[in-house]
């Protein structure tokens, strides 16, 4: 495995829409590792391939709230949400920067794992979040246009706990 470019908000690719895959290729299934590993090593609880600048419709989420992650979403398509939370959303394409976003509080979803067998997912929470927001980036939209009010500099909670040391 290795790690990928993260494109950064202006970067063309991240404003198209991405192919579905037909066949998980084995240059496929080594992006998938490469996105998690990218993933992990920004601190991201998700990444769509053309974040890594590849122009296909695969997501991997690892929210770290439940067993059953990480997960690999291929060819992903919402066929339900319900309800609303609205809180901050960033994105490792826009490094150090997040807004209020409202997203639906649960989604359900459809697609294919790593072996291309169908799967539904019902979301919720911070999950849903992360299926929504990467799903979006297949359809080459960020979030930052859904932001309601300003975009601000992000601030962790290690920043927080490092600010109230000193």
């Amino acid at each position: 495995m290795a790690l990928r470019t993260i494109r950064i908000l202006g970067d063309p690719v991240l404003e198209k829409i991405c192919r579905p895959v037909a066949e998980l290729t084995p240059r496929l299934r080594t992006l998938i590792g490469d996105m998690f590993e990218t993933m992990y090593e920004a601190a991201g609880v998700g990444l769509a391939a053309p974040q890594v600048g590849v122009l296909r419709r695969i997501v991997v989420i690892d929210c770290g709230i439940e067993e059953k992650q990480p997960y690999v979403f291929i060819n992903p398509e919402i066929l339900e949400t319900e309800g609303n939370q609205t809180g901050d959303e960033g994105c490792l394409s826009y490094p150090g920067k997040c807004g209020t976003v409202t997203r639906p509080e649960k989604v359900k979803v459809r697609a294919l794992d790593i072996n291309m067998e169908p799967f539904e997912l019902e979301a919720e929470g911070l999950l849903a979040r992360a299926v929504c927001h990467e799903c979006d980036h297949l359809d080459g939209k960020m979030y930052v246009s859904l932001v309601e009010g300003e975009i601000r500099d992000a601030v962790y909670e290690e920043e927080e706990e490092e600010e109230t040391e000193e």
